[in-house]
Parts: C-alpha cells; structure tokens; sequence
C-alpha cells in the first residue's frame, strides 16, 4: 500500500519517558490549531505490592492543560507487553477517542484463552473507541493522520504517520537498538520483516519516533531517528539484510530472550483498552497463569 503524506506538516512532538519501562509517550499538537494527541501512554504499577499510580499519566495531563490544547485522540500502537496503559485514565480528565488498530481481535481471541477469562470478556475490540483498519485516516486538529498495520511484533501493530513524522510503536528500535521480537502468541519475524520494509518506503527524511529506547552500550536514552538513519545504520535491517538473514537472526535471538517483567498484567490491562480486569464482586484484580506464556 503506497501512503499519501504530507511532509510539509510538522506536528510538534513532545517526548516524555518513562524509566521504569524504558518507554516513551509521545503528546502530538498540529501545529495550526490547539488539537494535540497522545500516543502510547503509561499507567505507574508497583507489581510487588499490586499498586497503581498515574504519575506519568499526569505529567502528561499537566502539559495539556498547561498549553491549553485539546486532546482528540489517545493512541495504542499496539497491545504493550511491557507496561500498562493509562488510556481511560486520560480519557476520563481530558476526553479524546481511543483508538487501536483491529488486530486487537486477535490478541483478545489469544489472550482470553491464556488468562481464562470469561464470556463476559468481549474479544471484538469493543473496549476501544475506534479500530483501526490498514490505511484509515483520523484528524488531529487540521492534521490527517494514516494507520498502517505493521504485524510482527504483534498481530495488532500500526505505525502511525502523522506529516514528517511516525510513530513506529515496537516495529523499530533506534538503529543501534534493531528491532522488536517476535516470540510472542501471534508474532511473526517475516512479518515483521516486510511491515519494516513498509516503513523504510516512507521518504527518507520523515521523523520516526520509537516507542522504547535501552540506552544500548550505554549511551544516552534516544527516540527519534530518521527513515534514511534507519536504511543506513540499523543493526537487523538496515545496509540491505535479507529477509532470510532477518527470520534467521530474529529466531536465534528471541529464543535467548527473557519474558518482560510486566507482561501479565501488561496483556490483562492493555487488552482491556488500559482497564484493570474485576472480580465478580467487582474488585480490580490480576490472574497469574501458570505455565500458559
């Protein structure tokens, strides 16, 4: 699918990281009106003791609010297995739709099983505001942004391009960092493959705004790169690496790889669109399964 942009809008983007999951939420303002969104947020949780937080959550709220804008849209890249989502929390103090892309069906298809939910768990995506399909468009403002699926990493992956820049969610790393794994229930490494290619067809010169940054090497924290950095430098696909080098490299490495620390109540909550799962007396409450990831 070819995409239409317009690289002659410049959203001004406004990074915020968070280092306990080493992930970065991202404020989009357009830059001819006061319409901004929120792209992959971050609800604070201290599994250890079960408690939830939301100061990442407002730090975000207080730049909104302190820069007068409006917020139209609160954007999921995907279905996160490293941190959780403050997605109604923002919904609730600033409105704006929730928007995922509709291979969310799949992953609540998957993961209903693992978690043993119920029939009361819905696995059509409906916890969410607005499912989007390959090449929808939205508006922030006077800005049109595109969705395009980027399966791979997860089933549910889009890379949202939104003027000069897109925000690639797990699809890319920084080019020293590579790419995302693919071991998870629904990941794919040739997929990921060709949803990178599709991103690298982008001109060179569009902004890519990462969703997590490890420091690699122990330099300091980075999120943004360049499509051109990106064909050039990165250490899984960039210099022209094969799809087959890629499938190969991609599989012996994910097998090393540990299960993120998160990834329970991670799945349980962003599944959920960012609600934190009830008991039957309407208590919040996580499952531990037991050998089923």
């Amino acid at each position: 699918m070819k995409v239409s942009i317009d690289m002659t809008t410049k959203p001004e983007v406004s990074a915020h990281f968070d280092e306990a999951t080493n992930t970065i939420s991202y404020i989009v303002k357009d830059p001819r009106s006061d319409h901004c969104a929120i792209i992959d947020s971050v609800m604070d949780i201290d599994y250890a003791a079960g408690r939830i937080t939301f100061d990442h959550a407002d730090a975000l709220i207080a730049e909104i609010e302190a820069r007068g804008l409006t917020l139209d849209w609160i954007i999921e890249t995907h279905v996160h297995a490293d941190h959780l989502s403050a997605a109604p929390y923002l919904q609730e103090r600033l409105g704006g739709k929730i928007g995922v892309g509709e291979g969310i069906k799949v992953v609540q298809e998957t993961f209903g099983k693992v978690f043993n939910e119920g029939t009361e768990f819905q696995r059509d995506g409906s916890q969410f505001d607005v499912l989007f399909k390959d090449g929808d468009t939205y508006r922030i403002g006077t800005m049109e942004a595109v969705a395009i699926h980027t399966p791979g990493h997860t089933p549910a992956c889009m890379v949202h391009v939104i003027g000069d820049a897109a925000f690639v969610g797990d699809t890319l790393f920084m080019p020293d960092g590579g790419s995302a794994r693919c071991d998870f229930p629904g990941g794919d490494a040739g997929d990921l493959y060709d949803s990178i290619q599709k991103v690298l067809s982008l001109p060179d010169e569009t902004r890519l705004f990462m969703c997590h940054d490890y420091g690699p090497n122990g330099r300091a924290i980075r999120w943004e790169t360049t499509v051109a950095e990106q064909k050039r430098e990165n250490i899984h696909v960039g210099g022209g690496k094969t799809r087959d080098d890629f499938i190969r490299f991609r599989t012996e490495r994910d097998a090393q790889l540990a299960m993120p620390k998160l990834i329970i109540p991670s799945l349980q909550v962003n599944m959920r669109a960012g609600e934190i799962p009830t008991d039957k007396d309407g208590r919040q409450m996580l499952k531990v399964p037991v050998n089923g990831l």
